[in-house]
Protein backbone atom coordinates (compact mmCIF):
# COMPACT_ATOMS: atom_id res chain seq x y z
CA UNK A 1 0.00 0.00 0.00
CA UNK A 2 1.55 3.44 -0.93
CA UNK A 3 1.41 5.84 1.90
CA UNK A 4 1.29 9.91 0.89
CA UNK A 5 0.75 13.06 3.33
CA UNK A 6 -2.66 14.65 3.64
CA UNK A 7 -0.90 17.68 1.53
CA UNK A 8 -0.10 15.53 -1.33
CA UNK A 9 -2.86 13.96 -1.00
CA UNK A 10 -5.52 17.08 -1.28
CA UNK A 11 -3.40 18.90 -3.85
CA UNK A 12 -3.86 15.86 -5.95
CA UNK A 13 -7.25 14.97 -4.79
CA UNK A 14 -8.68 14.16 -8.55
CA UNK A 15 -5.67 11.78 -9.95
CA UNK A 16 -5.33 10.05 -6.55
CA UNK A 17 -9.11 8.77 -6.33
CA UNK A 18 -9.09 7.99 -9.83
CA UNK A 19 -6.05 5.64 -8.94
CA UNK A 20 -7.67 3.98 -6.39
CA UNK A 21 -10.59 3.46 -8.34
CA UNK A 22 -9.03 2.13 -11.41
CA UNK A 23 -6.55 -0.11 -9.59
CA UNK A 24 -8.53 -1.16 -6.77
CA UNK A 25 -5.19 -0.29 -5.01
CA UNK A 26 -6.12 1.76 -1.38
CA UNK A 27 -4.10 4.46 -0.58
CA UNK A 28 -3.04 5.33 3.11
CA UNK A 29 -2.67 8.75 4.14
CA UNK A 30 -0.80 10.41 6.97
CA UNK A 31 -1.43 13.24 9.09
CA UNK A 32 1.06 15.50 10.87
CA UNK A 33 -0.37 14.49 14.23
CA UNK A 34 0.95 10.85 12.99
CA UNK A 35 -3.00 9.64 12.49
CA UNK A 36 -3.70 8.27 9.53
CA UNK A 37 -6.46 6.97 6.96
CA UNK A 38 -7.23 4.89 4.10
CA UNK A 39 -9.07 5.95 1.08
CA UNK A 40 -10.63 2.64 -0.80
CA UNK A 41 -12.94 2.50 -3.63
CA UNK A 42 -16.58 1.65 -2.27
CA UNK A 43 -16.17 -1.53 -4.36
CA UNK A 44 -13.11 -2.76 -2.75
CA UNK A 45 -14.81 -2.44 0.74
CA UNK A 46 -17.76 -4.33 -0.24
CA UNK A 47 -15.70 -7.08 -0.79
CA UNK A 48 -13.19 -6.73 2.30
CA UNK A 49 -16.46 -6.74 4.30
CA UNK A 50 -17.70 -10.13 2.54
CA UNK A 51 -14.01 -11.61 3.24
CA UNK A 52 -14.81 -10.75 6.61
CA UNK A 53 -18.47 -12.11 7.09
CA UNK A 54 -17.21 -15.50 5.27
CA UNK A 55 -14.36 -15.71 7.79
CA UNK A 56 -16.37 -15.07 10.91
CA UNK A 57 -18.65 -17.71 9.81
CA UNK A 58 -17.73 -20.95 11.55
CA UNK A 59 -20.26 -22.52 9.56
CA UNK A 60 -19.28 -21.06 5.99
CA UNK A 61 -15.79 -22.02 6.81
CA UNK A 62 -16.21 -25.46 7.66
CA UNK A 63 -17.95 -26.01 4.32
CA UNK A 64 -15.25 -24.70 3.14
CA UNK A 65 -12.63 -26.60 4.65
CA UNK A 66 -15.12 -29.70 3.74
CA UNK A 67 -14.88 -28.76 0.32
CA UNK A 68 -11.28 -28.20 -0.52
CA UNK A 69 -10.90 -32.22 1.13
CA UNK A 70 -13.08 -33.68 -0.94
CA UNK A 71 -11.24 -31.57 -3.79
CA UNK A 72 -7.87 -33.28 -2.70
CA UNK A 73 -9.34 -36.71 -3.08
CA UNK A 74 -10.89 -36.02 -6.15
CA UNK A 75 -14.76 -36.77 -4.44
CA UNK A 76 -17.66 -34.19 -4.61
CA UNK A 77 -19.96 -32.48 -6.79
CA UNK A 78 -18.91 -32.74 -10.62
CA UNK A 79 -20.84 -29.81 -13.22
CA UNK A 80 -21.73 -31.66 -16.20
CA UNK A 81 -20.97 -29.87 -19.27
CA UNK A 82 -24.13 -27.62 -19.65
CA UNK A 83 -23.58 -26.38 -15.85
CA UNK A 84 -20.08 -25.43 -17.06
CA UNK A 85 -21.64 -23.51 -19.86
CA UNK A 86 -23.81 -22.01 -17.80
CA UNK A 87 -21.55 -20.74 -14.85
CA UNK A 88 -18.89 -19.94 -17.77
CA UNK A 89 -21.20 -17.73 -19.99
CA UNK A 90 -20.49 -19.46 -23.16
Amino acid sequence: MDTISVNKFRDNLKTLVEQVVSRHEPLKVTRRAGEAFVVLSADDWEREQETLHVLQNKDLMLQIATSLETHKHGQGYRANEEQLNEITGI
